[in-house]
C-alpha cells in the first residue's frame, strides 16, 4: 500500500493486531507496525502515542458514547438505569467489532502491563460515568457506586461475550450481568 492511501489509522491498527498475534506484543516494534501498514514511523506517531495505544485508542470514543447516552436518559431514571442505557448503547457498537475485540483481548490478557492499562482505562470510564451522574444531580456516594457498578457489569458482560461460544450479542450479556447485579442487591443469587 502506498503512503497516500486513506485510513492510515485503520491500517496501523490492523497491522499491529496481525503482528501482535504473530509475534506477540512485546516482540513487536513500532517500526514493524508502520512497515506492515505501508506507512512511516512518523505517521504511526501522528495517530498513536505508543504501541499500547493501538489497543486502547478507542477508549475515548467509548467514554464519549457512554457519557452522551447517560446524559440522554430520562431525568426520572434511577442512576443504575441511566448507566444501563449507556451500557446497552456501547454493546451495540461492540457487536460490530466482535472479531477485533476477541483478538485485542487475547493480546491484552497475555501481557501484565496491558492488563494494568486496561484497569486504568476502566477506572477512567467509571469516573466519567460518576461525573455524568453528578451532573444529573445524583449525590455521592450513589454516583460513584452506580459508575463502579456499571463498569463491573460491563467487564463481566464483555468477558462473557468474548469467551462465549454462541453468537449472542453483547447486549444479552449486559442484560444477564444487570439481572445478576439486581438479584444480588435484592439479597438473592449466591
Amino acid at each position: 500500500m502506498g503512503r497516500w492511501e486513506p485510513n492510515a489509522r485503520g491500517r496501523l491498527e490492523q497491522a499491529a493486531m496481525e503482528l501482535y498475534g504473530e509475534r506477540g506484543y512485546e516482540q513487536t516494534t513500532v517500526t514493524e507496525i508502520a512497515a506492515r501498514a505501508g506507512l512511516t514511523e512518523r505517521t504511526f506517531f501522528r495517530h498513536y502515542a505508543d504501541k499500547r495505544e493501538v489497543l486502547f485508542g478507542g477508549s475515548a470514543l467509548l467514554q464519549e458514547l457512554l457519557v452522551d447516552t447517560l446524559a440522554e436518559a430520562p431525568a426520572t431514571a434511577a442512576p443504575i438505569d441511566a448507566v444501563a442505557a449507556a451500557l446497552r448503547a456501547a454493546a451495540a457498537v461492540f457487536d460490530e467489532r466482535r472479531e477485533q475485540s476477541q483478538r485485542r483481548q487475547k493480546v491484552v490478557s497475555a501481557n501484565a502491563e496491558l492488563r494494568e492499562r486496561e484497569l486504568v482505562k476502566l477506572a477512567s470510564l467509571s469516573a466519567a460515568l460518576a461525573e455524568s451522574l453528578r451532573t444529573r444531580g445524583v449525590s455521592e456516594p450513589a454516583a460513584s457506586l452506580a459508575g463502579d457498578a456499571g463498569i463491573a457489569v460491563f467487564r463481566v458482560a464483555f468477558e462473557g461475550w468474548i469467551e462465549g461460544a454462541d453468537d449472542r450479542p453483547m447486549g444479552a450479556y449486559i442484560e444477564e450481568a444487570l439481572d445478576g447485579l439486581k438479584a444480588m442487591m435484592a439479597g438473592g443469587g449466591a
